[in-house]
């Protein structure tokens, strides 16, 4: 019986990951196809990828797409990582119940919804949509996540920890900085990735609150992609899955660094 599950389960893993990757891979392999066009592969060529290091336009709009994801998530973390332990601080049940329903209704809420609450916002406060719009929104909706996958962490932390520290003259300085934050670390490091995936991935708020000038990569994909599929796309597309699965192979590593390292505490420095 336990047989017939496992292989229903491994049956089913593989079709799920054939749906999800299949089409990943099509399209990194017409990237290579000299033809032109996505109906039928007639060569190997590094034509396209050569094409894409020369339009400077597309690699600004990659920068920029870089700049805004790293910029937010890091904000983001440490803002989320602030309210997560001003959350748990909280000793009232209720209130920080009501924190958390707030904070989960954010993550929730359609981007529609959010894009166009922030257009709103930007323009009755006079904010020039660009650059800062951009990272202000990203900032906003990447907090709600970091604070989800951080308080778990600070959840399941005993709180004889921080006693101990305190009775043996710990500050409160050295109590965040050499008691919390190190074993909340693996919870940060995924706020931060999950915050930084979430800006690089982003497109419904991103496309409300974009002005003249700027744009992010999700915004020039769909625009390049409405006037006709090209196969720049297609190498855009293979160098961005490239990066992500150096960046999962990074938060791998650091969450393994975390959990096996030995987490030493010293206060005399």
């Amino acid at each position: 019986m336990e047989r017939k599950s496992s292989f229903a389960s491994n049956i089913f893993l593989i079709l799920i990951f054939f749906i999800l990757y299949a089409p990943i891979f099509y399209l990194i392999f017409y990237s290579f196809n000299s033809g032109g066009t996505m109906s039928g592969f007639e060569g190997f060529t590094l034509d396209w990828y050569k094409e894409l290091l020369h339009d400077t336009r597309l690699l600004i709009i990659v920068l920029n797409t870089l700049v805004i994801a790293l910029l937010s998530a890091l904000i983001s973390t440490v803002i989320g990582v602030f309210g997560a332990i001003g959350i748990q601080a909280y000793k009232r049940r209720q209130t920080k119940n009501t924190l958390l329903a707030l904070n989960n209704i954010l993550v929730v809420s359609p981007d529609v919804i959010i894009g166009a609450s922030f257009l709103i916002l930007f323009t009755m406060a006079g904010i020039q949509l660009g650059f800062y719009s951009v990272l202000l929104s990203h900032i906003a909706f990447s907090i709600p996540i970091v604070v989800l996958l951080v308080l778990p962490k600070l959840m399941e932390m005993s709180p004889t920890l921080i006693d101990a520290a305190r009775d043996l003259g710990a500050s409160q300085w050295n109590v965040l900085t050499k008691v919390i934050l190190p074993y909340i670390a693996p919870g940060v490091f995924a706020g931060f990735f999950m915050a930084l995936t979430y800006s690089l991935d982003d497109f419904a708020v991103t496309f409300f609150v974009t002005g003249n000038g700027f744009s992010t990569l999700s915004v020039e994909i769909y625009s390049l992609a409405r006037r006709g599929i090209s196969l720049n796309i297609n190498a855009l597309s293979t160098l961005l899955f490239v990066v992500t699965i150096v960046l999962v192979v990074i938060y791998y590593y650091f969450t393994q660094r975390s959990s096996s390292g030995t987490k030493g505490v010293d206060f005399r420095r």
